[in-house]
């Protein structure tokens, strides 16, 4: 089964369609979701020397943080 790559650009020209704003934290999801899909394409002796970034969310309610994880 072969999943689609897509970009950091295409993911948030996706993530538009449905979030008005929060260009910022569109951008920085996009990037650490492509970084996280390609550490997992290293072979495996190499990917545990890619220590893997997480994102934490932060925000006052109705912000977004929600909406934008549930649109990835």
């Amino acid at each position: 089964m072969d999943i689609p790559v897509y970009s950091p650009r295409e993911i948030v020209s996706e993530l538009d369609r449905f979030i008005i704003g929060q260009n910022d934290a569109k951008r920085a999801v996009a990037i650490a979701l492509r970084n996280r899909w390609r550490r997992l394409q290293l072979p495996e002796d190499m990917r545990e020397e890619v220590v893997p970034k997480n994102i934490l969310m932060i925000g006052p309610t109705g912000c977004g943080k929600t909406e934008i994880a549930r649109r990835l």
